[in-house]
């Protein structure tokens, strides 16, 4: 678990930390505090699955996420990284409008969940009975609008991964639910839980009609209709995509996704301010 955070230092009254622009958002110290003091809750569940931590790449190749459905399934979320031409740069230096300038691809994504960049480097790998890791990565999402800390261009995903045998993919879901339900009641969050509505993988495809008739993403829903946590079961897509094997058979998978702005959003919104919030996630954690 992460470090005890003190009690946050406060700004001058005569500072304002104005966010930069729509989805962009500068986290004052309060719930600055709140959200390192929540990620040391959710890696509660790495500490009780055995799950060690890591660090995910900034970036993702396209061609990979080709090869999992990404553009399929999610082409409005894609956000590019790009580089200027030499011809560019030179114009920049001169002063010249940023947005007049040409960009040259690189074949890179910014990452729009965690997991993506651990499946993909255990392409072709051989993970035994079962394998667990766990990290927390900035992830980024062209959306149609942005709500403050609901829908934002950046946000950080913790995520706990599985990857071994069918049997042991839904037990790692169900140990998920049972702490996420007991997370929540002891830090006054209500929350429902209930299917979501995006698949993975080709929505036209068999297997999107195969999660018509057994969803394999529910979503822990705060009161005004914010998706705070996710369980998603992959069943064996990702090992047949990318050739991960248990066993010698094609590993199933299955991943714990936590926005921890989105619980800043919902504990501010049980408990009224940053502070009472801060409060109670401290008295949780002892």
């Amino acid at each position: 678990m992460a470090p005890r955070t003190a009690a946050p230092a406060l700004l001058d009254g005569s500072v304002t930390l104005r966010n930069p622009g729509p989805g962009l958002v500068v986290l004052e110290p309060a719930r600055a505090a709140l959200l390192h003091e929540l990620d040391g809750l959710f890696t509660g569940l790495a500490d009780l699955l055995g799950a060690p931590g890591v660090v995910g790449p900034p970036l993702l190749p396209a061609d990979g996420l080709a090869s999992l459905d990404y553009f399929r399934n999610f082409p409005h979320l894609g956000v590019a990284a790009a580089r200027f031409p030499e011809d560019a740069v030179d114009a920049l230096a001169a002063g010249r409008a940023v947005a007049d300038q040409p960009v040259q691809p690189t074949g890179y994504l910014l990452p729009s969940a965690t997991c993506y960049g651990l499946l993909l480097s255990l392409a072709g790998q051989e993970v035994g009975d079962d394998l667990r890791l766990t990290a927390i990565g900035r992830c980024f999402r062209n959306e149609d609008h942005y709500d403050g800390l609901r829908r934002l261009w950046g946000f950080h995903m913790r995520e706990v991964l599985y990857l071994g045998t069918a049997d042991g993919a839904r037990d790692h879901l169900a140990a998920s639910r049972t702490f996420i339900d007991d997370l929540a009641e002891r830090l006054g969050v209500p929350l429902t839980y209930q299917p979501a509505n995006d698949p993975f993988y080709d929505r036209t495809g068999s297997r999107a009609k195969l999660m018509a008739l057994d969803p394999v993403k529910y979503e822990f829903v705060a009161t005004d209709g914010t998706a705070i946590a996710s369980v998603n079961r992959h069943r064996n897509f990702f090992g047949e995509r990318l050739g991960i094997t248990s066993d010698g058979s094609v590993a199933h998978s299955s991943c714990t996704a936590f926005g921890v702005e989105r619980w800043v959003h919902a504990m501010v919104l049980a408990h009224g301010t940053p502070e009472r919030a801060l409060e109670r996630v401290l008295d949780v954690r002892g």
